[in-house]
């Protein structure tokens, strides 16, 4: 029976509409397909679905859930308990054994980038708490979400300690809440599907790895593609109604199918031969851990339960491995996504291999056991180190190497611009001063919703602070003719607390890229120093930015960004060469500052700039940078000059840069943590 309190569903773009989503190499097929195959097995973990903004992201993901089957719930119970389920975790049970049964369609739940931990969870009842001091579970989104979808957008947003809540809970299957008096566990089994575009940040490679599957969307650069894909949409827009009527059968062929393939997945076999396949994958391409392992063979089972079969085949495997691997393979964020194919098909050969036989026992030798080799006891020298017992049936013979000689290709020389960096290394802390109310992070002190307690405010935001409250309202009970029984609040009495943490910055980089920086040792030093500042600023959850300077003028290089890697990729492409300007360089990053600070006022910055202190471009030039140093002043910017000046003969001017703007000053030696460390033991 319909559930009458559940709101009506709006009506979605169907999900057979989606152009290419039924065709293996269409250009939205591989999203698709990862999608129907985390709701055939949710134990697969979830989908992460990566792409450029305009790649029809959101709307393939909300049409799914118009295609899944309906559940069968428990009437009444908040926590869409299933009524076949012995189990019933569920605070609202027990329940009867002859329960009333309600059947709706799946939920789809959004969790909002800004959500707080209490609304993700769940928390107590405040209302009931404070007027009838009744200790009372108020359920959150992932007790909406259980046996549904959980759709977040924009994932690499959120906050990391929500990401890390979201994937437990959908690996455990059950969601816990241990506050404000409240102990909880419900069941939390939804299908967690994340979208984002990497230009506003990557996730950290722990929380990538949590992700079951992950895609890579592109839009279709056929123009007959695109066509029909703005042809579509428009006659969706036009009359939502009759467009999805004209879809209505494939969308019901499409349950039926995934209906049958959840009914099938739990007796598909996964063979010996296909479970060893699935292992020698994953170890070729050297994935950290076994969850890839795991992950690629459910993905398989579910594929092949998708295809309407019994067994798992290697094509199975094939499309698992897809899906399940290339995101694991990122060490950093400077690593480009991916697998390498031809890899994948060497590895995976032509055939399963057959389970081997099992091996007959060895019959008494009453003259001794022989040596190993030929049946009489002799070990032929040809056949020494012939024998592959780690050989992939199908794999061909490697290669030999090359000989030198003088027809051997020499190696490429190296390009005299533009110089690359070295390998990144751990970096010390660098931070804005005072205590902040930013975002929060992992770099400077502020006032943030997560941290320790550090007191209680009238005005705030986030929990609010029960004893404080109480404290607050307790003088004024006679007042209001309290003689007993509850509390009498009012809305001044409430009390928010207040918690000091961490929060994120705005790194900006300012960088000399004059002929003074030119050498290539010094260049490769500085950008070295540079990259590994830009992956302690991706660990931190910071915004980065990237302004240039040389030949005369400055440029914005990167506009603030949550990307680190597309930094690391204007900077490998820096150029080096002529005058240095330092005063359009700070004026350029006075500028991009001002509009920042209108854009995320809450965000506080961190100018780093890299130089070497010259100013030799234009008259005045000395001059012009102290006017520009005390522009930044007079914001408030703090600030870091990474002295790159090296020799025996220093001029010292970047540290006169750094006391003009009152800025920390660190020669580029100083950058790494452990080059830190041994200033300080040697003094």
């Amino acid at each position: 029976m319909a559930d009458e309190r559940e709101p009506p569903m709006p009506l979605h773009y169907p999900f057979s509409a989606v152009v290419g989503a039924d065709e293996p190499d269409g250009p939205f097929g591989e999203m698709a397909l990862a999608l129907l195959l985390t709701t055939i097995s949710p134990e697969v973990g979830g989908v992460l679905v990566r792409g450029e903004k305009g790649t029809a992201k959101s709307t393939i993901v909300r049409a799914l859930a118009d295609v899944l089957p309906p559940i069968d719930v428990v009437a009444g119970d908040r926590f869409s308990s299933d009524p076949r389920d012995d189990t019933h975790l569920s605070p609202d049970g027990p329940f009867a054994a002859d329960v009333e049964v309600e059947t709706r369609p799946v939920r789809l739940v959004e969790l909002p980038v800004g959500a707080s931990e209490d609304r993700v969870l769940g928390s107590l009842h405040l209302e009931r708490a404070l007027s009838e001091g009744r200790t009372e579970y108020e359920p959150g989104l992932l007790a909406r979400a259980h046996r549904g979808l959980l759709y977040v957008d924009e994932v690499n947003l959120l906050h990391d300690h929500l990401v890390d809540l979201l994937l437990d809970a959908a690996a455990m299957g059950r969601a816990t809440v241990e506050r404000d008096g409240v102990s909880v566990s419900h069941a939390a089994r939804f299908v967690l599907v994340g979208t984002m575009n990497p230009e506003e940040g990557e996730l950290r490679p722990q929380l990538l790895d949590r992700f079951g599957l992950t895609v890579e969307v592109a839009a279709p650069r056929e123009p007959a593609l695109r066509a029909e894909v703005v042809r579509r949409r428009m006659a969706f827009d036009t009359d939502p109604g009759a467009f999805s009527a004209s879809y209505a059968a494939a969308q019901r062929a499409l349950t039926d199918r995934i209906q049958a393939a959840q009914a099938l997945v739990g007796r598909v076999e996964l063979g010996e031969g296909a479970l060893m396949k699935i292992a020698e994958v994953c170890a070729a391409f050297d994935v950290d851990g076994l969850r890839a392992d795991i992950v690629t063979a459910r993905t398989a089972v579910a594929h092949a339960a998708w295809h309407g079969r019994d067994r798992v085949r290697l094509d199975d495997i094939r499309a698992a491995a897809r899906l399940a691997l290339p995101h694991r393979r990122r060490r950093n964020p400077f690593d480009a996504p991916g697998m390498d194919e031809d890899l994948l098909d060497q590895v995976l050969g032509d055939d399963l291999p057959e389970p081997p036989d099992p091996p007959e026992p060895p019959e008494p030798d009453p003259d001794g056991p022989s040596e190993p080799g030929d049946p009489d006891g002799t070990s032929s020298a040809e056949d020494e180190g012939t024998s592959r017992p780690h050989d992939v049936p199908g794999d061909p013979e490697p290669d030999p190497e090359p000989e030198p000689g003088p027809s051997a290709p020499a190696p490429s020389a190296p390009t005299s611009t533009p110089v690359g960096a070295g390998q990144p290394y751990r970096t010390r802390l660098l931070t804005a001063s005072g205590t902040g109310a930013g975002e929060s992070g992992r770099r400077s002190r502020a006032i943030t919703e997560r941290g320790r307690r550090v007191g209680a405010s009238s005005t705030g935001r986030g929990p609010v602070h029960l004893l404080e409250t109480v404290r607050a309202a307790a003088p004024h009970q006679a007042a209001r003719g309290r003689s007993g029984g509850r509390l009498l609040l009012r809305s001044p009495d409430l009390r928010y607390a207040t918690r000091e943490g961490k929060e994120s910055n705005l790194v900006l980089f300012c960088v000399d890229a004059s002929g003074s920086m030119a050498a290539r040792r010094r260049m490769e030093q500085v950008k070295t120093a540079i990259l590994s500042l830009l992956l302690d600023a991706y660990r931190r959850r910071d915004k980065v930015g990237l302004v240039t300077f040389r030949a005369g003028s400055a440029e914005l290089a990167l506009p603030p960004t949550h990307s680190v890697d597309i930094a690391a990729t204007r900077l490998e492409e820096l150029p080096a060469g002529g005058r240095t300007p330092l005063a359009e360089g700070l004026l350029e990053a006075a500028r991009v500052l001002a509009v920042e600070r209108l854009r995320d006022p809450r965000r506080r910055p961190l100018l780093v700039v890299v130089t070497d202190g010259r100013a030799t471009h234009g008259r005045d030039a000395v001059d012009r940078s102290r006017l520009a140093a005390d522009l930044l002043v007079a914001q408030g910017v703090a600030s870091v000059v990474v002295d790159c000046e090296s020799g025996a003969m220093r001029l010292g001017l970047a540290g006169v840069l750094a006391t003009r703007l009152g800025a920390e000053h660190l020669p580029v030696g100083e950058v790494s943590a452990e080059a830190l460390a041994d200033v300080v033991r040697a003094a």
